[in-house]
């Protein structure tokens, strides 16, 4: 059996009732999607693989995939990875964690992760708002958009996860929109394959609260702005920061070869133990 209907029969839990339980119009089917086929793209074997997630939207994802998977705590995604990656190095490790969860209380983890090189790949499902407890302001909301608590204005500039990642030491980032799924699918494709600690920003539509607070529409509309608004890096390259103000930059980010930890610690047991 070849094409969609194999991919659903090997990766999806035939005993989870579908559909999902997200909202219509919401992109982490899209990307539950572009993972399944990315993974089935590399080769992986299923049992090689462990899918982790925190709380959040995306937190349901892992429920829904016949993978090794762990639903751990608000934040701690990339806690729970590393010490899988520790413990089995020859396990691919992969974190999917919401825009909340992996840069606000799991800032401090993200960015130490990717000082270390960790041998994991993070994909980040980024609506820029806590999707799942109310529509509250999160660190990648606008500023001065309104929401669920900050209903006059939110005061505090975003973070730009992918710029983020990238000053902490990550080797490989790239971002895209689930409006973009087949390019979705590739990033995820290379940064599986890929050693080191690798980032995938994905841009998804919250219809139910960022859409409410923002004005931003229904869910066409909003996967028509990520179509209109989304500039691949290599024209980004040559438009000036006024042409880009409001744009989504995509593409592969950064992709640098750099030593990973476990290589690293190899390295320095092989030296002790010829002392």
């Amino acid at each position: 059996m070849t094409g969609p209907e194999h991919l659903i029969h090997r990766y999806l839990r035939s005993s989870k009732r579908f559909p999902h339980v997200w909202c219509a119009g919401c992109g982490i089917g899209i990307l539950l999607g572009a993972l399944v086929r990315a993974i089935d793209s590399n080769g992986c074997s299923k049992d090689d693989i462990v899918l982790i997630s925190g709380i959040g939207c995306s937190g349901r994802l892992p429920v829904y995939l016949d993978l090794n998977t762990l639903h751990t705590t608000h934040g701690r995604a990339l806690t729970f990875a590393t010490g899988i990656k520790l413990a089995k190095p020859r396990l691919k490790v992969i974190a999917v964690m919401g825009d909340g969860d992996a840069s606000s209380i799991g800032g401090n983890h993200l960015i130490h992760s990717a000082r270390r090189n960790i041998d994991i790949t993070a994909i980040i499902i980024n609506n820029q708002i806590y999707g799942m407890t109310g529509g509250q302001s999160s660190p990648t909301t606008p500023f001065g958009m309104r929401t669920a608590s900050s209903p006059f204005g939110h005061l505090e500039h975003p973070f730009d996860i992918s710029k983020l990642v990238e000053a902490a030491g990550a080797p490989f980032v790239a971002r895209s929109t689930v409006y973009h799924a087949r390019v979705l699918e590739k990033l995820i494709s290379k940064a599986i394959a890929r050693s080191g600690f690798s980032v995938v920003e994905v841009m998804s539509p919250c219809v139910t609260h960022f859409g409410k607070w923002s004005g931003a529409g229904s869910a066409v509309q909003m996967m028509q702005w990520q179509k209109d608004n989304a500039v691949p890096v290599e024209r980004a390259r040559g438009m000036s920061a006024e042409d880009l103000a409001g744009k989504v930059v995509t593409g592969i980010l950064v992709d640098i070869e750099k030593p990973t930890f476990h290589e690293e610690h190899d390295r320095i047991s092989r030296e002790m133990k010829r002392q």
